[in-house]
């Protein structure tokens, strides 16, 4: 580990969507740590490294070549596809290395616990990044639970629809399971790990999967039904194929009811090259795309109340990473808790596969 006052050592697997438009940056960005190497042999990938984060960071061609110098990093973050997270993690933690991976960490459940349990053996951070527990509205339905505006919280809606009715190609989109492709396994990962943090472990999965889009190989339009075990229930819906696009949240409480659209500002700021930065303004969107609360008036002619959003803050993850790593505390997010998501996911592709509802033991 690197001395106090120096910054923690990072090491990035992977220069893809998110290793360049999440990690790297905000790695980069976040008081305490700094990348020092990014594993990637893709010439134009390495150009494009240099012109976002300067001359200061190093290449490696594969990961093997950080594990021959693990003495000289303090993480290692996997943001390669999906099928490498369990083959990296499981050598960079035999490297002695803590260890931070892109959702989802592993395909099944079984083998999260594993990383899980070799983490816990050998004493090292193990972190999945759900950065969607730092999105604005999210933060925000957090305050509304717990002030009890809303009452007792009896039907969580969330969406993550898009409209993308050309296929843009690669693993994400392919039909070998091996890829861990597919939307449920993507998108759904944010939902569902956004429904058990609110309200807890599920009981109960019902999915319907479907395949909308021409020479598509895998999900592109899921919805799942989650019985929660304190009684909520959680509707949720990831899709490529929403014409018209639905509220993000639409919580119904005891007392009011939630409904906000949009989704959070950070991911298109990131992608447009904002950078969070200290004394600056980040995370924010305009009063036009707050939420509104209330109880029997409809949001979309005016009824309810606005709720002031309160500011997205993706920052916040690494900087509780690199915390925990100089603390020895617990990371934001835990290989357990991916692998309670991971439940979930396989039970609603059981459900959806067989038309069958799926029980969870609790």
């Amino acid at each position: 580990m690197t001395g106090t006052g120096s910054p923690l050592r990072v090491g990035l697997v992977g220069y893809g969507l998110a290793g360049s438009v999440f990690h790297a940056p905000l790695i980069a960005s976040t008081e305490g740590l700094a990348l020092d190497t990014i594993v990637t042999s893709n010439p134009e990938r390495r150009e494009q490294a240099r012109a976002d984060l300067g001359d200061g960071v190093r290449f490696a061609d594969s990961p093997e070549e950080l594990w021959a110098r693990a003495d000289e990093l303090d993480l290692v973050v996997i943001a390669s596809p999906n099928k490498t997270h369990v083959p990296i993690a499981t050598a960079a933690l035999e490297a002695g290395l803590p260890v931070v991976v892109d959702k989802p960490i592993a395909g099944t459940a079984a083998e999260a616990r594993e990383l899980a349990a070799l983490a816990e053996a050998r004493g090292l951070l193990l972190s999945v990044f759900q950065n969607r527990r730092w999105d604005n509205d999210f933060l925000t339905l957090q305050q509304l639970i717990a002030s009890g505006e809303l009452g007792d919280v009896q039907r969580f809606e969330s969406r993550f629809e898009r409209w993308r009715p050309q296929l843009k190609g690669g693993w994400r989109e392919s039909g070998d399971p091996q890829e861990i492709g597919g939307l449920l396994f993507d998108l759904g990962s944010h939902v569902v790990d956004q429904a058990l943090a609110l309200f807890g472990p599920v009981v109960r999965v019902y999915a319907e999967a479907d395949v909308r889009r021409p020479g598509a190989e895998t999900d592109d339009d899921t919805f799942i039904a989650l019985t929660h075990a304190n009684g909520v229930r959680s509707h949720l819906y990831v899709s490529a194929t929403t014409a018209q696009l639905g509220p993000r949240f639409r919580v119904l409480g005891s007392s009011s009811g939630y409904v906000k659209y949009g989704l959070d500002p950070q991911e298109g700021d990131l992608r447009d090259g904002r950078r969070p930065a200290a004394g600056e303004e980040w995370g924010v969107e305009p009063q036009s795309m707050w939420g509104r609360i209330g109880a029997g008036e409809s949001p979309l002619t005016g009824g309810g109340g606005p709720v002031e959003t309160v500011p997205g803050d993706y920052p916040a993850y690494y900087a509780a990473i690199a915390t925990a790593l100089r603390e020895k505390g617990a990371p934001p997010v835990t290989a357990r808790e991916a692998a309670a998501t991971l439940d979930v996911l396989e039970a609603a592709r059981r459900s959806a596969r067989e038309g069958v509802t799926v029980e969870i033991p609790v």
